[in-house]
């Protein structure tokens, strides 16, 4: 007797099902629905919309158009922690520039690298933070730095570094 495939495929997205099961698998709660996954998994994983498309019972290009739509989805794995540099003009202004080159120097990153290795740094630029005010501003795991400065960027992912290893 061979097993039934999707009872496979439930165990081995379990908590998916379980983001499912708390959106009574309403197809119409999408967004909030691949918002939970991401949150879980940190990226969504192609395999992951695929089966979200089936137990919706939606069209995979649905799922995935969501998906790519939104500037906040990715489909590219990000690591454990999301360090967010602004480079809107009060920013860029202030030096954000010069943070953003000492924090690829630190975490070994290029242009068309934006994760660790290891998979414990992602560094991204964005536009604008709408705290310009507080410029130069850096946001790790949704925690805002001001005034930030090369060396601040830098001590504060070593500071993270160091934690994890300790853990």
């Amino acid at each position: 007797m061979t097993a039934d495939p999707s009872t496979n495929a439930v165990r081995k997205f379990d908590r998916v099902v379980e983001i499912l099961e708390a959106n009574h698998r309403d197809p119409a709660r999408l967004i909030p629905i691949l918002q939970q996954v991401q949150d879980y998994y940190k990226y969504l994983p192609e395999e992951v919309l695929a089966f979200i498309s089936m137990m919706l019972a939606v069209p995979p290009s649905q799922v995935f158009g969501v998906a790519t739509f939104y500037a906040h989805f990715t489909l590219i794995p990000k690591g454990k922690h999301t360090v967010r540099l602004c480079d809107g003009t009060a920013c860029h202004v202030r030096g954000s520039e010069k943070s953003l080159e000492a924090l690829r120097s630190e975490l070994q990153l290029t242009d068309g690298k934006s994760t660790t290795d290891d998979m414990l740094f992602t560094v991204e630029t964005v536009s604008c933070l709408g705290a310009c005010g507080l410029a130069p501003v850096l946001v790790i795991d949704e925690k805002v730095h001001s005034s930030v400065t090369p060396e601040e960027a830098v001590r504060l992912v070593r500071e993270i570094r160091s934690a994890e290893n300790a853990a």
